[in-house]
């Protein structure tokens, strides 16, 4: 079966690709081992020099290099280009801030000297989704191929165009041959890809399913992973908040890449003293959203990537409805050509609806009144996912409340979640482990080796 890259808005075919065989996953595995001896064999700075060089392309190519993910997954193209200008950012601070992140950190012993070196490991496999098709794997790249570890991507099936543009922009840059590779095969092949003894560990973003199917595999060979999985995250609004900045936040929170992501608010658990005003004017902004053509400049809502998405949506709201939830406005399919899902908001959900407790991947608001911030804390950690949280206050204690209660990789305060090079990006619970950016990130693949010298 072929890998196929589909417009999402139009329906239409654009490219199809021929899955690798055994025979080229094999060759690119051997590049990937020499590429490696290669690689760690460089200074900081000649890494650096070439990750640059990537940096320079992807700022000067933003554009055309953003049309391929509207093309592939149906995100704006505004929003499209940010997300390759920020794969430069990430390239960028790696290349300034590596050789500082991996310097050896001296410890005082019995020994005459006594330090830890951080040494790159090998081939990495990278296991990504098609959410944010560059992003995600820049993230992961840019820290690896510093460490002098090498990649090898397999992306998901519908993003195969961006997956080809990014292995050559490193080769561009001026990565030897097998330093990055995209790997063109379908689900079926990452498992052997895994076992294999020149995989040395993997990295996956997505489902909690691929997760699970990825670390038992790992774990079975002994082999590291990091995991970045689903996220229902809790956004939190207290009576003391700006309450127009806070309605900002939210739908922005919610709709960002048309609400197609792990890290995006999705349940928001509003005290009860302005639940009302907050509900209505979320609801007003909801409604003013256009969702169409993700090219025209005036679009603020694209289609969903793939019609199965839609139709999983759209099959958690119904069952949410039928248990009992109100529907504010909007989340319905909206007919026509293309995989576009009406923004919408529901509240009054009970407890075993999917809305209460599941991840929705789309452009859907679950809203929660609450007495006190103990109950707000309380329902957001009801959730089985802790990727990240918000809240919006500017009460010292209730912010104090909320980073030591809540249970999630990170905590917002008056922003929404948002990933930074600088600051570690990961989740606790069924949002995973590991953490990927910054100096925690670019350790993960490394081997912490202590030296002691007497």
């Amino acid at each position: 079966m072929s890998i196929e890259s589909r417009n999402p808005a139009t329906e239409e075919l654009v490219e199809s690709f021929d899955p690798l065989t055994d025979s080229a996953v094999d060759t690119a595995l051997d590049r990937s081992v020499k590429a490696h001896g290669e690689l760690k064999a460089l200074s900081y700075q000649d890494r650096a020099d070439m990750l640059h060089a990537v940096a320079d392309r992807l700022d000067r190519d933003a554009d055309a290099l953003g049309r391929i993910l509207t093309e592939e997954m149906g995100k704006t193209h505004s929003s499209a280009i940010a997300e390759v200008q920020k794969c430069a950012l990430v390239c960028r601070h790696y290349a300034q801030h590596a050789a500082q992140y991996l310097q050896d950190r001296h410890i005082k012993t019995d020994a005459s000297k006594s330090y830890v070196r951080y040494l790159p490991i090998g081939p990495v496999l990278a296991v990504m989704p098609w959410n944010f098709p560059f992003w995600q794997v820049f993230r992961f790249a840019a820290p690896a191929l510093m460490a002098g570890n090498t990649g090898l991507l397999k992306h998901a099936s519908n993003v195969p165009r961006s997956a080809m543009a990014i292995e050559k922009l490193f080769k561009e840059g001026g990565f030897m041959e097998g330093a990055f590779t995209t790997l063109l095969v379908g689900a079926s092949q990452v498992e052997a890809i895994l076992k294999d003894d020149r995989i040395k560990a993997a990295t996956l973003t997505g489902s909690e399913g691929a997760g699970t199917s990825v670390a038992a595999t790992a774990g079975k060979y002994i082999k590291k992973t990091v995991l970045e999985l689903g996220g229902s995250d809790a956004f939190i609004v207290m009576p003391s908040a700006n309450l127009d900045d806070a309605v900002s936040a939210a739908v922005t929170g919610r709709t960002m890449n048309n609400g197609q992501s792990c890290i995006a608010a999705k349940r928001f658990i509003v005290h009860e003293a302005i639940y009302n005003d907050f509900r209505d004017a979320f609801v007003e902004r909801f409604e003013s959203l256009k969702v169409g053509n993700p090219m025209d400049e005036s679009t603020d809502i694209g289609p969903l990537a793939l019609a199965d998405i839609r139709s999983e949506l759209d099959d958690q709201v119904k069952e949410t409805l039928s248990k009992g939830a109100t529907r504010l406005t909007g989340a319905r399919p909206v007919s026509g050509t293309g995989y576009f899902y009406e923004p919408g908001i529901l509240e009054d959900i009970p407890a075993s609806a999917p809305a209460h407790g599941e991840e929705l991947f789309g452009p859907v608001a679950s809203l929660f009144r609450v007495p006190d911030l103990k109950s707000a804390t309380d329902l957001a950690n009801s959730s089985r996912f802790g990727l990240g949280s918000a809240i919006f206050t500017n009460e010292p204690s209730d912010i104090d409340h909320a980073v030591t209660e809540l249970d999630a990789g990170s905590t917002f305060v008056n922003a929404i979640v948002a990933s930074d090079p600088r600051l570690p990006f990961g989740g606790i619970k069924a949002s995973g482990y590991g953490r990927e950016l910054s100096e925690e990130g670019i350790r993960e693949f490394t081997n912490a080796k202590t030296v002691s010298i007497k």
